[in-house]
């Protein structure tokens, strides 16, 4: 077994990345394991909400310096399977950019600031000793490596590691199929479009160089029969929406960017600990429809960071750092996925033709609906 750790961080996407880049730059010895390659195509809206780009400056990234330069986007359009619409603007400009490049940007900041970042390692087992520091067990090809470090955070997705369970009644039992792919042709102004379709929605939106994003998610008893490809899904669920038929129809698709991921079950709370924290997905899987992803990554990656170095400091015991960072991510993110289940289910009821006369008798609701799922400003300062 090699030296003790200071963090290791299990995933190695948004969110894990950043919170592995933020504790590396305040100083600890920092491994961040992920059990695929990167950079990769993975299942995104690729969508970042104003506070999604705040964050990142906060960090000191900033995507319009990058050589790849994002999308703007700066409204939402609702398409209905009946032809009816509802337009939104955004609270702030958004930006596009594939999960490929931004990933791939996230671990050259990790890797600058010392982070170590193994890949194709797949977790076997996580141990938490008597001095409350853990061990850790990966697969590496045939290669079996053992790491001890003094904290790990989880940033896994809902796929937890082998041995780690969490209560069933904290995911939603309903399956849902999330599919993506990038398309050529399809000229899309600077905004989200979002089609309603049987069994769930279809987004496409702007990223970089003229490629647009299509993703779906779509329930599980509905896609199936739809064909086993990516295209094939994206296909049946655009014969139930004629608009989205032909906006797919004017373009084509990107080799190798189709990935899909299934089955998911979104959460009914948060849950920020198990037998360590967690961040991302890992703490809560929020309709796509309805919150931003990549913001509640970032911002569970932040808070983290915050309340584990303070633990590593020794400013506070392993208890305090359990119950200080539950509690403010309980605190964070509770009402943001009650309102976003809630619109999730009149997304999915039956009434839902009848919303875009609503948002016509009521111009103020469409906004409404966008600034109930955004998290609330932030105060990026160290909170003593």
């Amino acid at each position: 077994m090699s030296e003790p750790l200071d963090v290791i961080v299990i995933g190695g996407g948004i969110a894990g990345s950043t919170c592995a880049l933020q504790l590396a730059r305040q100083g600890h010895h920092t491994l961040l394991l992920d059990r695929q390659a990167f950079p990769r195509h993975k299942t995104c809206g690729e969508f970042m909400s104003p506070e999604t780009t705040e964050m990142l400056e906060y960090l000191g990234i900033r995507l319009c310096e990058q050589e790849v330069k994002p999308s703007t986007l700066d409204h939402a359009k609702i398409i209905m399977p009946q032809g009816g619409e509802i337009v939104a603007p955004l609270p702030g400009l958004a930006h596009g950019i594939s999960r490929y490049e931004l990933d791939r940007i996230l671990h050259e900041q990790a890797t600058a600031a010392g982070v170590e970042i193994v890949t194709r390692a797949t977790i076997t087992n996580i141990q938490q000793l008597d001095d409350d520091s853990y061990e850790v067990e990966a697969k590496q090809g045939n290669e079996r490596i053992h790491y001890r470090a003094k904290t790990v955070i989880g940033a896994h997705g809902s796929k937890k590691p082998r041995g780690i369970t969490s209560p069933a009644e904290l995911r939603d039992k309903k399956a849902y199929v999330g599919v993506k792919s990038h398309y050529r042709g399809i000229t899309i102004p600077p905004r989200v479009e979002l089609y309603f379709c049987k069994g769930g929605y279809v987004g496409i939106s702007p990223i970089e160089d003229g490629i647009a994003n299509v993703a779906a998610l779509l329930t599980l008893d509905t896609v199936q029969g739809s064909g086993k490809s990516v295209n094939d899904i994206l296909q049946a669920a655009s014969r139930t929406n004629e608009r989205l038929a032909s906006r797919l129809a004017e373009g084509s698709l990107v080799p190798a960017t189709q990935v899909s991921a299934a089955p998911l079950h979104l959460s009914n709370v948060p849950e920020p600990w198990s037998q360590y924290p967690h961040i991302g997905d890992a703490m809560l899987m929020i309709p796509p429809l309805c919150g931003d992803g990549m913001s509640i990554a970032l911002r569970s990656a932040l808070l983290c960071a915050e309340w584990t170095d303070r633990y590593l400091q020794g400013e506070i015991s392993f208890v305090q750092w359990q119950r200080g960072y539950s509690k403010e991510a309980n605190l964070e993110f509770s009402g943001l996925l009650r309102r976003a289940r809630r619109i999730q289910k009149l997304a999915f009821a039956k009434t839902n033709k009848f919303y875009p006369g609503l948002a016509r008798m009521l111009p103020g609701l469409a906004t409404y609906l966008v600034k109930a799922t955004r998290l609330s400003e932030i105060n990026l300062v160290h909170r003593s």
